[in-house]
Order: C-alpha cells, then sequence, then structure tokens
C-alpha cells in the first residue's frame, strides 16, 4: 500500500493507483475530458492536472500514479486558474452554440464550464470547419472537435478498425478520417462507439426526426414502427424514468402519442429470425456444410460491414438470413400490407433501434410483385426518440402500457434476449432443440453462453443437439472478432456457429444508445433483458402463435421459396469499401 495525502486527507491505496483513483476513492472527483481508463489515458486535454507539494509544475492526475509520501491539491488557487485558462483555450476553438447541439445538457465540456465558472472566452475564436457527407448515417462536426483522441483509441484499441487518426501537424494537428479520406471511402462498420465515447457533440447520428415526423403527418401514408429489444433497457435514462417505469408498453403509448398509426415489438421478427436462421444452419450443419467453417449470425449489420471489408473471403459463411429490422419490413410491405388493405409504397416501415449501422442497413432493396422499394424506411436511434418525445411535449408520466397492434402482437423471451450479447446463440439454440429432438429443452439450459461480464470478449461452447455436438462460440466488439476470426483462420480453433455483435456487449450498447460519459452501462442493460426472458409467458421462438400463423397464411415454412424472397437476402447485393 502507498500513503499519501489529498486534499488534507491522509490515505492509503494499492501500489499502482493514479492520483485520479484516489482522489475518487475518498469522494473527491477532478474533472477530465479525454481521460478513458484504460484506452485514453494520455492526459491529452490537460484538465486533470493537480499541484504536488514540493514541485512548481503541475502534473496531470490521470496517467501519474500514487507515490509514497506524496502530498496533492486537487483544488488549489495554481490548479484552478490553470485549469480554467486550459478550459478557455478549448472553448475558444470550440462551436459553443450549446443552444442547437444534441449534446447540450449532457456535454462533458459544458460541465466543467459550468463548474468552472467560465462567463467568457478572453482568447480568440479559432474553429475548424471539415466538409462531411450530410447523407452518411453519422456526422462529423469538425467545429467541435477538443481532440481529446477519444474516437481514435475507441476504433483502434477496441474496435480494430482504424478509421480515426490525427492529421496535420503543428498548429494546424487535429483529428479526421484516417488519410484525410472521405468517410463512405473508409471501411467504416458504422457500430457508433466513437459517438458513444465522444465527450462532445463533435459526433452524432444522422438526424431523421423531422423526416419521420413529415411521414406521420402525410395523409397517404400509414406510418407501421418497431421497437427492438435493446432499446426498452435504455430509453428511460434520458426522460429521468426508472427501469421498473420504463416499460416497452409505455414506448408504443409514446409512438401513439406522437402519430404513429401501427406499432409493433421487434421481438416478433426476432422469433421469426430465429425460425429462418435456426433452420438454415440445422441444414448447413447436417450438410457437412461446416467443417471447416462455423455459420456466422447476420442481425448485426455492423458485423457484415466488418466481414465484408475485412474478411470478404468469409461472406458465404454469415446466414442469409435478414436481420429482425429488415425482415419486420419485408413481411409490414406483404403481408401486412395486403391484411389492412393497403398498398405496400403506401406503407412507411419506422425502426426504432439502438443502433447507427441499421441506418446503413436500410438502404437494403425489397422487390416483391409489384412494389420495388426498401424493407426500412426510416430509423431512429433511442436517442432520436427520446428527442422526438421531448420535441412533441409528451410527459413521461403521462404514459401508459399500451399492447401491440394485432397480427404480430406476441413475441417471446427469446426474441427479448436479442439485444444482449450471447441473446441471439441462445434463442437459436433452444429452437434448434426442438427442431433436432422434437421436445422443448429446459428454458435456460444454453445460458453458458451468456456473457458473465462487460470485459468478457469471447464465449466458448459445447451443446448437445440429440445426438450431435455442436461447438459454439459468442463475441462481442470487433477487435474481439478480429482475434477469434484470426484463430479461425490459422485452424487454431473450430466451431459450428458463431454469434457476432459489432458493439461490445451487444445491442444494449449500440451506438444509438443515450450516453453516460465514462459509464459502460451494456452488461447492467443486458440483465434487464435477462429479466424479461425469465418472466416472459412465451420462452421459444417456435411457440410464437403470430408467427406460426405467419407461416400457416403466408409463408407457408421456414426456408420456402417465399420465406427465401422475403426474408434472405445476398450479401453480396452491395459493396463496401475494402481495408
Amino acid at each position: 500500500m502507498v500513503n499519501i495525502t489529498i486534499d488534507n486527507q491522509k490515505i492509503s491505496v494499492p501500489e499502482g493507483t493514479t492520483i485520479m483513483e484516489a482522489a475518487a476513492s475518498i469522494g473527491i472527483q477532478i474533472p477530465k475530458l479525454c481521460y478513458l481508463k484504460g484506452i485514453n489515458d494520455i492526459a491529452a486535454c490537460r484538465v486533470c492536472v493537480v499541484e504536488r507539494e514540493g514541485m512548481d509544475r503541475l502534473m496531470t492526475s490521470c496517467n501519474n500514479v500514487a507515490i509514497e509520501g506524496m502530498v496533492i491539491y486537487t483544488n488549489s488557487p495554481k490548479v484552478r486558474d490553470a485549469r480554467k485558462k486550459t478550459v478557455q483555450l478549448i472553448l475558444s476553438q470550440h462551436d459553443c452554440q450549446c443552444a442547437t447541439c444534441v449534446r447540450s445538457g449532457n456535454c462533458t465540456l459544458q460541465k466543467i464550464a459550468n463548474d468552472l465558472n467560465i462567463l467568457d472566452i478572453p482568447y480568440k475564436q479559432r474553429l475548424e470547419d471539415f466538409p462531411w457527407e450530410k447523407d452518411f448515417p453519422f456526422i462529423r462536426d469538425s467545429k467541435k472537435c477538443i481532440k481529446c483522441m477519444r474516437c481514435i483509441q475507441i476504433c483502434d484499441k477496441i474496435q480494430d478498425l482504424h478509421i480515426w487518426d490525427v492529421t496535420s501537424t503543428g498548429s494546424r494537428t487535429t483529428v479526421n478520417v484516417r488519410g484525410n479520406k472521405k468517410i463512405s471511402d473508409v471501411s467504416c462498420s458504422l457500430c457508433g462507439q466513437c459517438i458513444t465515447h465522444c465527450p462532445v457533440g463533435a459526433l452524432h447520428e444522422r438526424d431523421d426526426t423531422e423526416k419521420v415526423f413529415r411521414a406521420i403527418a402525410d395523409p397517404n401514408k400509414v406510418v407501421v414502427a418497431q421497437v427492438a429489444p435493446a432499446v426498452r433497457t435504455a430509453w428511460g435514462e434520458a426522460l429521468g424514468l426508472s427501469r421498473e417505469e420504463a416499460t416497452v408498453g409505455k414506448i408504443m403509448d409514446s409512438l401513439k402519442h406522437l402519430g404513429v398509426d401501427y406499432v409493433f415489438d421487434t421481438t416478433f421478427s426476432a422469433d421469426l429470425t430465429i425460425m429462418e436462421e435456426g433452420n438454415e444452419f440445422l441444414q448447413r450443419f447436417t450438410k457437412g456444410e461446416l467443417k471447416l467453417r462455423p455459420m456466422f449470425t447476420s442481425c448485426c449489420p455492423g458485423w457484415v460491414r466488418f466481414i465484408k471489408s475485412q474478411y470478404p473471403h468469409l461472406v458465404p459463411q454469415l446466414s442469409t438470413a435478414k436481420s429482425p429490422q429488415q425482415m419486420f419490413g419485408a413481411v409490414m410491405k406483404t403481408y401486412f400490407s395486403e391484411s389492412i388493405g393497403v398498398k405496400p409504397e403506401n406503407i412507411y416501415t419506422l425502426s426504432i433501434m439502438p443502433c447507427v449501422a441499421k441506418k446503413g442497413e436500410r438502404n437494403m432493396e425489397l422487390f416483391y410483385k409489384e412494389y420495388a422499394g426498401n424493407d426500412i424506411d426510416a430509423v431512429l436511434t433511442t436517442r432520436e426518440l427520446t428527442r422526438m418525445i421531448r420535441s412533441s411535449h409528451i410527459s413521461p408520466s403521462t404514459l401508459v402500457d399500451r399492447e401491440c397492434d394485432p397480427l404480430m402482437k406476441e413475441g417471446s423471451g427469446a426474441g427479448v434476449i436479442f439485444g444482449a450479447t450471447g441473446g441471439v446463440m441462445e434463442a437459436a439454440l433452444r429452437s434448434a432443440h426442438y427442431l433436432v429432438t422434437g421436445k422443448n429443452p429446459e428454458p435456460d439450459a444454453f445460458k453458458i453462453v451468456r456473457s458473465p461480464s462487460f470485459e468478457t470478449g469471447v464465449i466458448e461452447a459445447e451443446v448437445q443437439l440429440g445426438n450431435a455436438t455442436v461447438k459454439a462460440a459468442v463475441v462481442s466488439g470487433l477487435g474481439n472478432t478480429r482475434k477469434l476470426l484470426e484463430a479461425i483462420e490459422h485452424g487454431e480453433v473450430h466451431y459450428d456457429f458463431v454469434e457476432v455483435m459489432a458493439c461490445p456487449g451487444g445491442c444494449v450498447g449500440g451506438g444509438g444508445q443515450p450516453i453516460h460519459d465514462g459509464e459502460e452501462l451494456a452488461h447492467e442493460r443486458g440483465e434487464n433483458l435477462y429479466f424479461l426472458d425469465a418472466n416472459a409467458p412465451l420462452r421459444f421462438s417456435h411457440e410464437n402463435p403470430d408467427v406460426q400463423k405467419l407461416y400457416s397464411d403466408y409463408m407457408e415454412k421456414p426456408l420456402s421459396h417465399k420465406a427465401h424472397m422475403l426474408l434472405h437476402t445476398d450479401h453480396n447485393a452491395w459493396e463496401m469499401p475494402k481495408a
């Protein structure tokens, strides 16, 4: 143990503890802008400086460890003056139009400036203004960038894609797309982790809320919305609702208040995905097609973008099943539109997703009979949904639990856990067991594939399906995914079935979820989904009565010709920039 004094308080901390961590252990929160533990501890912002007795120069607290006998002052006049000048200099190179920023009220720089009582900026303002493609699924506003380097480190160390880099030199040093390329010309997965780890509003999803408001106001459009499982775990965080209060039924009620005509839960199409993907896996497995390489899940568009750009030779190993989002859209514009007597071109399909990559995935085309268009017309992130609720002056306290509309009303607990890493695999194994043996397993028989913590990268399991042993793996985070794929390619490991989620922790930690700077809530949100599954009246996708009715009335059976036309896709039908 190391004995030090911080702000006149004597404490003992383990060797190797940083000054910032030591201060936090006694309730002293040293402000910071760039620091992310284990990821970005380069002290770029200099906001976390402290004074050490006996030293003239201030020192950064995020990357300097406690030393025996050290006496530290975290809020001396010298520290306060230096901190204030540093933040004023940062503000002089930051677009301070906070009232029109999506991060206003949830901006670390704004909070620190307010805490330091900064009332003016005595330095000349100099803003960078680099062009950006405004139709790209996420936006970078260079005028707001504070060069904290978080986006670079997250993309390099966690996602291993290296999209961002430091460019230029000297006083013109800044952050931009690597090689000063256009963002559409690089192999970005659209995972959005750079957005959720940005301390300011320099990175944010493309806002499609006005586009949706226009569709709602169009008398010729029937707006049909779906809500992804992961959204229910997080939407209330931005509206002051507790986990218990923020039910999916209240999301449905809010959408009805906004003017949406029909509301559904994506757990329905998650169950549908399991029926298609599970049957596809069993077909490929029994035919011996997976002896060399596994079948990969295809639910996550960030992962699909990753494999297409980084490992294009592995694309044939992807399941051909569309994601639940896209299946929902296809069903809405065929089965549902025919059921309510509305032409598919007048059905406006809206997705509420925890994900930025879904905005890119919605561009997938749908051709069926006379209809030529898209499965999905608009995608809103969880953050955009909460902004729409606020802008419509809907008080969360007035919302009530509302059921989904008929025809695709039901969803199973297996569909709910799609939002957590391991959830797709567990749901698929539950139904695959039934398809092989004719009997349901215990609902939690395959919980071995659940992630025990946020830090867990890869989970491996061997499970019995009848007389066959299936080797399965679950991975989240693209850095972990690259390591797994390299091990597969080098023959170090072999699996039959692999679930991949681009975002660490799965969709619950998606790039479109509410932002809590410095906190990783994916595992906690995932636990909420498992609680909902455990208490669901339906635990198996194949027992969903609305899915069964869809097959009997329209799709015939899983993997039928019509199912292949509507619920499956050709992953080579569109191109990704190569790495």
